[in-house]
């Protein structure tokens, strides 16, 4: 089972939670966090680097002083102020018709170093690293992690009254996307949430921030090794995370453009397809895929349906079934010569969130030359490969929204 407990976070006021909030750190390039920084902005704590003329680069040491300067000052300044007791939170995020509600807990790093705390992506040591770096120079998560765990009634019952009344915090960001955030403070409810959670929820699953995790895990051994006298109550023990029922969410689309046809041409390219697809014109205008197994390919102005053979796919096998697994075995290995999706500049990654037409304009453009459009992965595929110990391939998930910065900050003291 999983280990949690509530925690004071470190908030802002009502009157400034929408000029503290931002975007988090990994969506958005420097000149883009210039832009959308106001004076408050955990921006400034975030990405730091944009406090500077010209803006100074990620990893320089006076990029980590600032950021450092600016998390004392916010708190000083009264634009972030720490709860006086340790509470649970309900964040909920609203896209169009659908409404996701978390509970925002801490997390314990011994479940991540069991296993109990699952992933479905390899880390990059380096990124792994950085993320560190923050968590070590602010003795904080200044942004959370994004976990799902299987449906639990009480809890969802628990969600549900706590959501029901004036939300702490409420507003609309600039994708239109709306945030609102309670408070759990009833000492016998914050006490029934870890009872169910310890004796009842066997697993967290990382559905976004594989990389924060892994760092939030690392700083906590190494300070645990650091101590001498480790009693295991340590707040370091702990990090910060926002924990959805498996139900609430949906996986969105995360699409792939390359940048040419491996030395083919367009109709060679098509010919060598139908070993494998049943290729069809798509009809005029941009079309989803409409099932596992078919995809939406853009070329040279038109859209094609690609729909995988019967026989070069593997439904029995966690990663076999995924459609990543197909393109990438079937097309962009054997026909374009793309090994290793991590490393190769031929080709990009796009999350449906921009929608079809961000890739037909990519490659309308001339800077790609053909664009995959897939079909999204589940919620149980994701579950059933984490809990069977695979891995998907890179740059398989897309959630959306994305979790608000600044709503919540745990620190390590």
């Amino acid at each position: 089972m999983v280990t949690v407990k509530p925690f004071a976070a470190i908030r802002p006021p009502r009157e400034l939670v929408t000029e503290v909030a931002a975007p988090p750190y990994d969506v958005l390039n420097s000149e883009e966090a210039l832009q959308m920084a106001g004076e408050k902005s955990l921006l400034h704590i975030t990405k730091p680097e944009i406090d500077f003329t010209p803006i100074a680069g990620e990893h320089e040491q006076r990029t980590y002083d600032k950021a450092v300067e600016n998390f004392k000052a916010w708190k000083e300044r009264g634009w972030l102020v720490k709860d006086k007791a340790e509470q649970y939170y309900v964040y909920a995020q609203t896209m169009g018709s659908r409404t996701q509600y978390g509970l925002v807990l801490c997390a314990h790093t011994d479940d991540y170093a069991s296993g109990v705390i699952k992933k479905h992506e390899l880390t990059r040591k380096d990124k792994e690293d950085d993320r560190m770096v923050h968590v070590r120079i602010q003795n904080a998560n200044i942004e959370p992690v994004f976990f799902a765990y299987k449906d639990n009634r009480e809890l969802n019952g628990i969600v549900a009254s706590a959501s029901a009344g004036e939300p702490e915090y409420s507003f609309v960001d600039e994708n239109g996307f709306t945030h609102r955030f309670w408070v759990i403070s009833a000492p016998e409810t914050v006490a029934r949430i870890t009872e169910i959670f310890t004796t009842r929820v066997d697993a967290f699953y990382v559905a976004d921030g594989h990389h924060r995790t892994a760092a939030a895990a690392r700083v906590g051994a190494e300070k645990k090794a650091a101590n001498p006298h480790h009693t295991g109550e340590e707040e370091y023990n702990w990090f910060m995370a926002v924990c959805f029922p498996q139900s609430q969410l949906a996986i969105m689309d995360y699409n792939r453009v390359v940048k040419d046809l491996n030395g083919l041409g367009a109709g060679d390219f098509l010919h060598a397809l139908e070993a494998d697809f049943t290729v069809a014109e798509r009809p005029a205008g941009e079309t989803a895929p409409t099932g596992l197994h078919n995809f939406s390919m853009y070329l040279e102005g038109k859209w094609y349906s690609l729909t995988a053979k019967p026989g070069t796919y593997d439904d029995s096998d966690p990663i076999g079934v995924l459609d990543v697994t197909v393109l990438s075995s079937l097309v962009l290995d054997k026909l374009l010569g793309i090994k290793d999706l991590r490393t190769d500049k031929r080709i990009d990654f796009v999350g449906g969130i921009r929608g079809l037409g961000e890739l037909s304009g990519r490659v309308d453009s001339g800077e790609m030359k053909v664009a995959f459009a897939l079909y999204p992965v589940s919620m149980d595929q994701l579950i059933r490969i984490a809990d069977t110990g695979n891995i998907m391939p890179p740059k398989t998930t897309w959630f959306e929204p994305k979790l608000r910065s600044g709503l919540a900050i745990h620190s390590l003291d």
